[in-house]
Parts: structure tokens; C-alpha cells; sequence
């Protein structure tokens, strides 16, 4: 029997970003070496934030394009996906929010926030950066052993990226742990991704991989959260 994979793509659709127009590329070119078929459903924040039902999904991707219309509504959805066990990617926003989304739920910051929304924000997490990333590709070290590294059977690659906001370095220490580990880091040592321990895949990233799919490129990422998408799938049937 075929496999039908339900994926969760958190965030606004929006026709003007780039990657809306790859990350359905990327995961079509991924089901390719399976048997099955892909339902990509655009999960619009507003509607998680007002109670939209997250059963029946076999993956979440949170999406670049921020500011989300509802923080709240991602952050619900990305919670979900943490918390049931459900594989989770993030790429650019999706990365920004799975940190926003690990402060204020397993820390208890409740002041915690992204200053896109809230520039005058007396925790802003995610803040922005000294230098503009928007169209710029640089080299990424990935930790040896890591899900990243896996993925690309490789410690060393070069991918791009069109943001402004990531990680603010005051609150690193505490962000990440045991269960929280960053794995990707720019030659400066600015981490650039992150992977969560003790959960089926968890994996996020400052950078934006799907984009390579629109020239066609395969999207290691994309592929390595499909087969994890197919597990969970497989373990729930």
C-alpha cells in the first residue's frame, strides 16, 4: 500500500517569497525515490492561533516569510510537533520560531520575543543581525555525528539564506542543553542550526535549503525529513 504523507506547512502563504514556490519543490522531488503520495497542506497562523486541528500529520515544516500574522498560531503548531513526537523542520522563520517557541514553553520566559514584531522587546531572542544575511551564501561547519551531517554525508557546506533576525548570542547559553544542541555554526562560530536530542527529528535552520530545488538541485534536508515524515507515518498506522 501506497503511504500518504499529511505535511504541515506552518506559516502565511505568500506568492512574493521564494521559498513557497521551493519547499513544495523540494518535498516532491524528495517522495520521488518512495512509494506514495504528498498532501502539502499551508497552515495560515491566524488559524492555529484560533484552535485549527493538528492531528493526522506525518510532518510539520515551519516556513520562511515572517513576521507570522500570529506568533501565538506557530508557536502552537511547532509545540504540537515537539511535544507528540511529530518530525519537524524549520528553515530561516521556522528556525527563529523553534527557539522563541523552546523559550517561553520549556524555559517559562514569557517575555520572550522576536523583535521583527516587537523591536522594543525587554527579551528579544531573536534580534537583528549585526549583518544582513539576505542573499548571501556562505560555508557551514556541521557537527560530526549530527542529523545535519547526516543528511549531507558531509561537515562542510555551502548554503544561502535571505534574512535579517537569528539567534541573539545574550540568551545562548541558556537556550540550548542536553536535549537542545546547536549543530551548525558559520565560520565565526554564529550558529546557523539546531537539532533537539530524545525526539524523532527535530532539525531547524537559519539557512534556506529548499531554495536549490528550484534549479534541480536535491534538497538533502528535504529528503532527510521525509523519510522521517514516512517513519512516523509508518509508526502510527
Amino acid at each position: 500500500m501506497k503511504a500518504r504523507l499529511r505535511i504541515g506547512l506552518i506559516g502565511d502563504r505568500d506568492s512574493r517569497v521564494i521559498a513557497h514556490w521551493a519547499i513544495p519543490l523540494a518535498l516532491q522531488q524528495s517522495l520521488l525515490p518512495h512509494t506514495g503520495s504528498l498532501r502539502l497542506e499551508w497552515l495560515d497562523t491566524q488559524r492555529l492561533a484560533d484552535g485549527l486541528r493538528l492531528d493526522g500529520y506525518a510532518g510539520f515544516w515551519g516556513i520562511p516569510g515572517s513576521p507570522y500574522r500570529s506568533t501565538e498560531g506557530a508557536l502552537r503548531a511547532i509545540a504540537h510537533a515537539r511535544n507528540e513526537g511529530i518530525p519537524y523542520l524549520g528553515t530561516c522563520a521556522g528556525f527563529q520560531h523553534a527557539l522563541l517557541e523552546r523559550a517561553r514553553n520549556v524555559l517559562g520566559w514569557h517575555d520572550a520575543a522576536h523583535a521583527e514584531s516587537h523591536p522594543q522587546a525587554s527579551r528579544a531572542v531573536i534580534h537583528a543581525l549585526p549583518c544582513s544575511l539576505v542573499e548571501v551564501r556562505e560555508d557551514i561547519h556541521l557537527q560530526p555525528g549530527s542529523r545535519l551531517a547526516g543528511a549531507y554525508g558531509t561537515q562542510r557546506i555551502r548554503e544561502g539564506y535571505r534574512c535579517n533576525y537569528g539567534l541573539n548570542p545574550a540568551y545562548q547559553a541558556e537556550l540550548f542543553g542536553a536535549d537542545l544542541k546547536a549543530t551548525a555554526h558559520a565560520a565565526d562560530g554564529s550558529i546557523r542550526g539546531l537539532e533537539a536530542s530524545g525526539h524523532p527529528f527535530f532539525v531547524a535552520t537559519l539557512f534556506q535549503p529548499e531554495r536549490k530545488a528550484l534549479a534541480g538541485v536535491s534538497v538533502p534536508l528535504a529528503e532527510a525529513f521525509l523519510r522521517a515524515a514516512l517513519q512516523h507515518r509508518s509508526n502510527a498506522a
